[in-house]
């Protein structure tokens, strides 16, 4: 039954640089939420994509010797990859670099413009780079700025603005007589009460001081400015258009849901709204800010080093089971934990046993006491009732949650199917039946009751973890089903055969093994990162023991006089004052230094070399030099202020 459209999106993430695993819970989410829906009966529209433009880019950009293009369709495959690594079934991934949203960006900055919305002034203030965004001195946190905690540095700069407060008293009403636009309710009583309450300031919607953004097309000194670029995304990736919009957009604005973080509420309960009534469409239905997923005690950051990826965290453990996790781990409100003691406890008592063990065992005593044939026989008993019961139930419990965005509480519903139909077999005993004959018919009752309710759990699992769903039906012989189904039981075709080798859907992990390696991974890829300087690598010499090392006697010298060697074009003749006594050195440096620069020098001597002579100078020992690929030399000094004569060890 096709209940109509569903639109949603996600925040389209910015194209700085690799998603972590909070960035990449966001799509997960939205994932799960439209899949569910989808199975519903809704014709659901899935849009996510990257933001790529502002100073924060066009800066990365120079640091990596690259144009900003180039750097955002590196930046932008890798979210696209990730997306996909996790099973992300996004109907449309937009750019911001697209042609087409660019257009009618421009479009919808002239005609506000035009309508007189937008006016020419100028800023002041403190800028966040990262955030791109000005803030007043009252508005900042410890003095740096309030969403990222970042420094802010003074800034002044010719800008448009949005007469943000021509609408505000139009918001507020909207956002009082429609409750559940902004979700949670904590998120609404903020915005009211820290922005819209007290006022809105006029917000900056152009820049002059970079160049990587959307060119304002009757002024170009000026890009757009990175929200009012962004937010459109939502109607410009459907097909609006300032001068007639497509089927599309007709069909699916407004959108039902927009997934966010709680980071960029304001952004899209206040400026996102106020900028569609400008151009007089329908706000969104629903704007949802999810929490943060925390590493441990705190934010994943780079410069604490515990950042964790999808893609890391896939090699551990596999998508499904990730996916679980972040889902599972997220409460409604508040900020959610993730760490590797958790990760591992979920992997082994709700996957590899819950789950895991209990597909596994149903088909193994199946396929023991059957060949594998799962047939219904009608040797009903009274627990069989309380089974059916809660499995059919389940459908309704978990539609209930999902119809409030709460995703872990309806996972929690669906692996309490599974936790039923285990303490199912508690109950029945299979292993007992299968001692009496005359018990064959209800072991096999038992049996097809066990997949039956399996069956319509993977059904209702699979929005949640497909690739898992599908295997689990694959093994039993079937296939997933849709929801339409799921209320009732003995659909499975009975006489029907399992596999004969069940698949371990998820290995139980020992925690400290998956600890050491996580260890080892952090270890990686926090090392210093060697400079790129040039390298030379030289035939190794053959070893020597360390007594032949201590043969050598290496010190401290001090060049006191120098002087060329007659009749040689390589040599230059030093003395060189070792303690208390001077020594006569030959070297062939000639090329690389003058007699009269040497004088003075502290450099590195070996001296116990037998004497010899060169160009018929007698040499004493040998300064120490290094050599690079182009035959340069440089000799050797000490690093600090060290006497003539000191040892060196």
């Amino acid at each position: 039954m096709n209940k109509g459209k569903y639109y949603m999106t996600t925040a389209i993430a910015y194209a700085s640089g690799k998603p972590h695993i909070g960035n990449t819970y966001e799509a997960i989410l939205a994932d799960s939420i439209a899949r569910y829906k989808r199975k519903e009966g809704y014709d659901v529209f899935f849009q996510t994509g990257t933001d790529e433009h502002g100073q924060k880019i066009e800066l990365k950009a120079a640091d990596a010797g690259v144009t900003p293009q180039e750097y955002v369709d590196t930046a932008a495959g890798k979210i696209k990859e990730i997306w996909d690594l996790m099973d992300v079934s996004y109907d449309k991934f937009i750019r911001t670099t697209d042609a087409d949203h660019k257009k009618v960006v421009q479009k919808i900055f002239k005609k506000f413009y035009d309508q007189g919305d937008i006016y020419k002034g100028s800023y002041e203030g403190l800028y966040c780079t990262p955030c791109e965004s000005f803030w007043t001195e009252s508005q900042l946190v410890d003095g740096k700025c309030p969403d990222c905690g970042r420094e802010v540095k003074p800034a002044q700069e010719e800008a448009y603005f949005f007469k943000m407060s021509k609408y505000a008293d139009r918001l507020i009403e909207h956002i009082n007589t429609h409750p559940e636009f902004i979700q949670p309710v904590s998120r609404k009583n903020e915005m009211m009460n820290n922005f819209l309450l007290p006022g809105l300031q006029d917000l900056c919607v152009s820049r002059t001081s970079f160049k990587w953004g959307i060119p304002v097309d009757f002024d170009d000194r000026h890009v757009t400015y990175v929200w009012l670029d962004a937010l459109t995304n939502y109607i410009t990736g459907i097909g609006y258009d300032v001068d007639g919009s497509s089927d599309q957009y007709n069909k699916l604005w407004p959108a039902d849901l927009h997934l966010i973080g709680k980071d960029i509420i304001r952004f899209h309960t206040i400026y996102w709204p106020i900028f569609l009534m400008a151009l007089d469409i329908p706000l969104p239905k629903q704007v949802f800010g999810h929490p943060w997923l925390l590493q441990g005690d705190g934010k994943m950051s780079k410069s604490k080093g515990n950042v964790l990826y999808a893609d890391d965290l896939v090699d551990f453990f596999g998508v499904d089971a990730v996916r679980y996790f972040v889902l599972h781990e997220m409460p409604f409100e508040n900020d959610g934990v993730i760490t590797w003691e958790l990760m591992v406890e979920r992997m082994n008592s709700d996957l590899a046993n819950t789950l895991g063990n209990l597909v596994n065992r149903t088909i193994s005593m199946s396929n023991k006491y059957f060949d594998g044939v799962v047939a219904k026989t009608g040797a009903e008993e009274e627990v069989d009732a309380d089974l059916k019961a809660v499995v059919l139930g389940t459908m309704e419990k978990a539609t209930a949650k999902m119809d409030q965005l709460r995703v872990a509480d309806a996972m929690t519903e669906i692996f309490a199917l599974f936790k039923r139909c285990n303490k199912y077999i508690d109950e029945t005993e299979p292993w007992v039946l299968a001692k009496d004959e005359a018990k064959k018919d209800r072991l096999s009752e038992v049996l097809y009751n066990l997949v039956e309710s399996i069956v319509i759990g993977a059904s209702l699992l699979e929005p949640f973890m497909p690739s898992t769903a599908k295997r689990i039906v694959a093994q039993l012989n079937t296939e997933i089903r849709g929801f339409d189904a799921l209320d009732q039981f003995g659909l499975y075709e009975s006489g029907s055969k399992v596999t004969e080798k069940p698949e371990i859907l998820f290995a139980r992990l020992d925690v400290k093994e998956v600890i050491e390696k996580a260890e080892a991974m952090f270890a990686e890829r926090n090392k210093p990162e060697v400079p790129a300087e040039p390298v030379i690598d030289v035939e190794a010499k053959p070893e020597i023991s360390y007594e032949d090392f201590e043969k050598l006697q290496f010190r401290v010298g001090k060049i006191i006089a120098c002087e060329e060697v007659k009749k040689s074009k390589k040599l230059l003749c030093s003395q060189v004052q070792i303690g208390s006594e001077v020594k006569q050195i030959v070297s062939g440096i000639k090329q690389h230094y003058k007699a009269e620069e040497m004088v003075g020098k502290k450099v590195m001597v070996l001296v116990n070399l037998k004497p010899a002579k060169l160009a018929g100078v007698m040499s004493e020992g040998m300064l120490l030099c290094a050599e690079d690929a182009d035959g340069n030399l440089a000799l050797l000094t000490p690093e600090k202020d060290m006497p003539a004569g000191a040892e060196i060890a």
